[in-house]
């Protein structure tokens, strides 16, 4: 399963999510460079258990390079599809976890939950001399948060099947609970790494970044994320929309809304909706004209319900312009 798109769309742009990714993915730039000390560099920045509970390994190291890899393992990747698969990740839970906690307490979330995802591992393989690298500890802690805040929010899925790509919505809820329950099966399977992935990293992530979500929303807000948060305000609408036609009376036609910005309902905008076909989705791209008012009708001819003839009703999108 590959998500693709939440449902629940976000008041300012990810600031910190995107610069994250920006991070990792410069870091990543760096790690080829490496060339053959590329083995060296991941055992020097990735988090290796054994340095901190074997005193004969740790020893080479001083206190300032241990504490250093607590925070560096997690953005080092051992691949372009482990960074890729992060990325996504984030890009589709973060940027709503960032709306609700602002960017500054975001940013201490994030770095938080993959502080506490490495030592859920290192506690986990106390003795392990393999380095463990990679954001996905962070990221799992994203989700937790996400588990806790959008649970009915839904999630655009992409499901491969002999070659062919299915889109379905799954319920938030369902899509991060199976993913939590398949990483404690890979653990108490696999001794908690197998293959190279740090399940329990993974799971101590999850779990600590609902925690912590529940401790900070405790906390009293302070403001300091105010001039950020005006900063991040968006002034357009999400690319990829999810609609839910509906039928009014007898009519063929088929009825949805198409969400667009102030400033895009006046110079125009490109979307792609997700529209419901069988038990999977149909993405489209609908082009908003320039100069378009509040409630304006798009048809698309085609799209409604059959008529006994053989042809279709149309799919008419209602312009929502929101400030």
């Amino acid at each position: 399963m590959i998500p693709l798109r939440d449902t629940v769309p976000a008041r300012t742009r990810p600031l910190v999510t995107h610069a994250i990714i920006v991070v990792n993915v410069l870091v990543f730039l760096v790690q080829m460079t490496q060339g053959p000390h590329l083995d060296r560099f991941i055992y020097y920045y990735g988090l290796v258990p054994a340095r901190y509970f074997v005193p004969q390994i740790g020893d080479y190291f001083t206190a300032g390079q241990q504490l250093f890899a607590l925070f560096s393992f997690m953005f080092l990747h051992g691949g372009f599809w482990h960074l890729l698969g992060n990325m996504w990740s984030l890009a589709i839970f973060g940027d709503n976890v960032e709306d609700h906690l602002g960017p500054l307490r975001y940013a201490a979330f994030y770095i938080l939950c993959g502080l506490i995802s490495g030592l859920a591992h290192m506690l986990m393989h106390r003795t392990s001399g393999v380095p463990t690298i990679g954001a996905s500890g962070a990221i799992a802690g994203v989700m937790g948060a996400y588990f806790i805040l959008y649970p009915r929010a839904r999630v655009l899925t992409l499901i491969p099947i002999l070659f062919i790509p299915f889109f379905i919505e799954i319920p938030a809820y369902f899509f991060l609970g199976m993913w939590f329950v398949l990483q404690f099966l890979n653990a108490a399977g696999s001794g908690g790494l197998g293959g190279g992935v740090a399940w329990w990293a993974h799971i101590g992530g999850f779990v600590f970044g609902m925690l912590l979500l529940k401790g900070f929303d405790a906390l009293p807000g302070t403001g300091v994320s105010d001039p950020l948060r005006r900063i991040a305000a968006r002034n357009t609408t999400d690319r990829l929309q999810l609609i839910r036609p509906t039928a009014r009376d007898d009519s063929p036609d088929l009825y949805a809304t198409v969400a667009v910005s102030t400033r895009e309902a006046s110079v125009g905008a490109r979307k792609l909706v997700s529209v419901p076909r069988g038990f999977q989705k149909r993405l489209l791209r609908v082009l908003v004209p320039p100069g378009v008012g509040d409630g304006t009708l798009l048809r698309l001819r085609g799209l409604g319900n059959p008529l006994p003839d053989g042809r279709r009703g149309d799919l008419l999108l209602r312009v929502a312009i929101q400030n």
